[in-house]
């Protein structure tokens, strides 16, 4: 991909999810009851949905209260910068079935705690955008 300074490209779908790919940890924003509140997870992309496990808590509530979520990744170096956003419906996993073949996907929590609840990203939604980095243009 070839870029101009200061130049904004939108992602295709392919180079989104390749990117979703090559990471783990994202930022979950979940609304319930007029409060939006934002968490990172560490996740796994399981074909073209987004899979995490959490303990009981806020997250598991807003999302029993409203499905409707916001997934966000990014990153950048002193060149360029990129962010992808997914929006779907979250769903907990409860069928034993779908929990064994998530714990295939080796996903373990990064801090010491026990999450035995799995939920399911299913994207209605997948952005991307590209940003090449250069100094601000002059202003006036």
């Amino acid at each position: 991909m070839v870029m101009g300074i200061g130049e904004i490209t939108h992602l295709a779908a392919d180079d989104c999810w390749r990117r979703l790919r090559s990471t783990t940890l994202g930022r979950i924003a979940v609304s319930a009851a007029g409060s939006v509140d934002i968490f990172p997870v560490n996740y796994a992309v399981d074909g073209e949905s987004i899979a995490f496990r959490t303990a009981p808590g806020t997250k598991l509530l807003e999302l029993a209260i409203n499905d409707r979520v916001a997934f966000e990744i990014d990153a950048f170096d002193v060149h360029d910068a990129w962010s992808i956003v997914v929006k779907g419906h979250a769903e907990r996993i409860e069928r034993q079935s779908e929990v064994d073949a998530l714990e295939q996907l080796g996903l373990a929590p990064w801090i010491p705690t026990l999450k035995y609840r799995w939920v399911r990203i299913h994207p209605t939604d997948v952005t991307g955008r590209h940003f090449a980095l250069g100094p601000e243009p002059a202003r006036f």
